[in-house]
């Protein structure tokens, strides 16, 4: 089933999650400023190409992933997370929307603090 839903997931719209992610990823890697969250944003991508079956963790992230995600999240995180909560608001209307649904609630999160996360299966 999880199979299933990840490739309805990726056709339906994932793939174009994922390979901005990676785009964003490529250009903060460019940049020296940008780089701390490189990662991030690669973890990101893996996750929104493939959300069923995994589940985001906290992982000891210190002082330095505090800073990083306070930034994060005035800058980029809050519209982030928004984008995928309008998102998960109008899949949740249909039945066959709510699984779709509740993977961006989980993108929404991660959208808002990124590092100091990890992405594993369950």
């Amino acid at each position: 089933m999880r199979l299933l839903m990840n490739l309805l997931w990726f056709v339906l719209g994932g793939w174009i999650s994922g390979s901005l992610w990676i785009l964003a990823g490529l250009l903060l890697a460019i940049t020296v400023i940008g780089l701390p969250w490189t990662p991030a944003a690669f973890r990101m991508a893996g996750f929104s190409y493939w959300p069923f079956g995994r589940v985001v963790v906290d992982r000891d992230h210190g002082a330095t992933g505090v800073v990083l995600n306070i930034l994060w999240l005035v800058l980029a995180g809050w519209w982030l997370a928004l984008h995928h909560l309008v998102l998960a608001v109008g899949l949740a209307v249909t039945i066959i929307g709510i699984p779709f649904a509740w993977q961006h609630i989980k993108l929404a999160g991660l959208a808002l603090t990124p590092v100091g996360k990890a992405v594993v299966e369950v």
